[in-house]
């Protein structure tokens, strides 16, 4: 890989609460949202299960600027038909103050179905779970799962980078994502198996069959082949306000993507990583404590603290973030996050200075809309090796 040229094109799907401008608590205006918006977005403007959620997805693209110009012109549309409607885009992975129950549902027969399926989960505490999704392709189906195998041990790192839930309908849980907990409650979510595609094609059918999932669309791994697109979709992150944030997660998943499809197609197997069982637990950990808390080390299964981890997957990705010319994108977005923090301490900051659940929610909404109104970071080059400079920006803070 050789420049830009061989890059994978990747996009992004991001999930929105709508909440009213007055009180603050989410409501069910996306009859309103969506189609003002969609004037300007077309497809990209998205119904969501629940009736006061949105998504924008971008178009697929090949560079991190036009990825990031994507997600900007996505929200600032979404903004303004959201304040149309007298309410608040808000990026959050759980609802922050504590919404009406039950929660409204969209009114489609699919939705329906699924609402009847999962019962209880529909309308659980902090039901509202709004994630941001990164497509990787274009890919064949056998090159998706072999990505996904290699890359599943690395995805908990990735995940507590994006953490941005710590308030869940009026209490802090404890947890930097209470997202990542309640979308346990659905079937199927939790570490993709390692398949190839005639054991996917089994194991799939086998899960309808027996009515675990209705259809192919409720297939919740945190990794899994799409089934509309060539690509593999990650879904492990909270939304979040800061618009870079799912720009560092996309460019870092498509490092790792080319990293281990280089490994793939030369005949290397996955390594031996973790059991499932440790991987859940890794997971819980990153949903637990974010940057601030402990990992597992995907070669090892030695605990580590998540920032030397987060050093470690640099350190993996630079080679392919050199390729795509990414590596200084990466590099500073990633300094910033381990000196600034994640969304979810932000929000706890931002409590602690005011005491007010409301003053969380309007840090929020206004971080939602400007930093689509941001420029693009200016990189600052270094002289020293990529390596050094990966290390000194994880462990730096």
């Amino acid at each position: 890989m050789t420049g830009r040229a061989g890059a994978l094109r990747f996009g992004v799907e991001e999930e929105f609460l709508l909440v009213d401008k007055a009180t603050r608590v989410t409501v069910p205006r996306a009859h309103l949202v969506v189609p003002q918006a969609a004037l300007t977005l077309g497809p990209r403007a998205q119904h969501e299960f629940l009736a006061s959620q949105v998504e924008t997805c971008s178009r697929p693209v090949s560079t991190a600027a036009e990825l990031r110009a994507e997600l900007a012109s996505a929200r600032r549309a979404m903004a303004a038909a959201v304040e149309s409607a007298g309410g608040l885009l808000v990026a959050s992975g759980t609802a922050v103050l504590a919404s009406r129950h039950p929660l409204p549902l969209t009114p489609s027969d699919r939705y329906r179905r699924v609402a009847a399926h999962v019962g209880p989960v529909a309308d659980q505490t902090g039901g509202e779970i709004s994630g941001c999704h990164v497509h990787l392709g274009d890919l064949t189906r056998a090159d998706a799962l072999a990505i996904s195998a290699h890359l599943r041990p690395w995805l908990p790192v990735l995940q507590a980078l994006c953490v941005n839930s710590p308030f869940c309908e009026g209490r802090d849980l404890g947890a930097a994502s209470t997202r990542a907990g309640r979308y346990l409650a659905w079937p199927t979510c939790g570490p993709a198996p390692v398949l190839n595609p005639a054991e996917y094609e089994r194991t799939v059918r086998r899960l309808i069959a027996r009515r675990v999932i209705l259809d192919r669309r409720m297939l919740y791994w945190y990794a899994r082949p799409s089934e509309h697109l060539p690509t593999l979709e990650v879904r492990i992150a909270d939304t979040n306000a800061d618009l870079d944030v799912p720009v560092l997660l996309a460019v870092l998943l498509r490092a790792l993507a080319h990293t281990f499809l280089a490994a793939h197609r030369a005949g290397t197997p996955p390594p031996r990583t973790p059991s499932t069982v440790v991987l859940r637990e890794a997971h819980r950990q990153a949903a637990l404590g974010g940057l601030a808390g402990v990992g597992t080390d995907p070669s090892t299964g030695r605990r580590l603290p998540m920032r030397r981890l987060v050093a470690d997957l640099a350190e993996l990705a630079a080679p392919a973030l050199a390729g795509t010319g990414d590596l200084e994108t990466a590099l500073l977005l990633l300094h910033r996050r381990l000196t600034r923090g994640t969304g979810a301490d932000r929000q706890r900051a931002v409590f602690a200075r005011r005491h007010s659940l409301t003053d969380v929610v309007d840090d929020l909404a206004r971080r939602t809309t400007a930093s689509a109104a941001l420029a693009a970071p200016v990189l600052s080059l270094s002289t020293s090796s990529p390596s050094d400079r990966l290390t000194s920006a994880a462990v730096s803070s």
